[in-house]
């Protein structure tokens, strides 16, 4: 019986310990295996096509993504989520004086105002529904003030893929909105804000 708790508390010791030394704050990308990500990919040119942003309860590290809805994910069940269990995690760029405990607690705000909202597949610049990059972009700005990654809109990136002509066809039929402002997890990761923190 001893022997069992000792094999299970190591177990549990060597499941934290991969875990990355995240913060309140920080920025994590990956591969996404949804339908979506292939298209996502090739009009950012980017390796990632998912990301949230990391906010603890408690002790326990969670990231808030959007996804299915808006919600809280375990850190770790979100790693294994993406493509090979890769990831990046990036940090705000002198965040001890930027992420002050008020700046924490605007973001904290932000995200319960978010939280349970539901998917956007058309990528629209409204708060009714959200993906992911718009989601940590407008928690960032809305607790600190900073926009990290550029805005831009659907028409500036490369879509004449036929991963990306099909996936749009399939949200837009004849009429995409080739004015609408997005910001893409491409933008975000390129970002001279951030700082990358650790990889796997």
């Amino acid at each position: 019986m001893r022997y069992a708790i000792a094999v299970l508390l190591l177990a549990s010791a060597c499941s934290r310990a991969e875990l990355p030394a995240a913060r309140d704050g920080d920025l994590i990308f990956q591969t996404s295996l949804s339908s979506q990500s292939a298209a996502v990919q090739r009009a950012t040119h980017s390796q990632y096509s998912h990301m949230g942003i990391v906010l603890f309860k408690g002790t326990l590290p969670y990231v808030f993504e959007a996804s299915a809805k808006v919600k809280y994910t375990p850190l770790a069940a979100w790693i294994k989520h993406g493509k090979g269990s890769h990831f990046v995690l990036k940090r705000l760029a002198h965040a001890d004086s930027i992420l002050t405990p008020a700046a924490l607690q605007k973001m904290r705000e932000a995200a319960a105002r978010y939280e349970g909202r539901p998917y956007d597949l058309a990528f629209e610049w409204s708060d009714d529904r959200m993906y992911c990059s718009e989601l940590a972009w407008k928690v960032l700005k809305q607790a600190t003030g900073m926009e990290v990654g550029a805005t831009q809109t659907i028409k500036d990136f490369d879509l004449t893929d036929s991963t990306v002509k099909k996936k749009m066809q399939e949200r837009y039929g004849d009429h995409v909105p080739l004015d609408e402002t997005v910001i893409s997890p491409a933008a975000m990761y390129s970002s001279p804000l951030l700082v990358t923190v650790a990889e796997q």
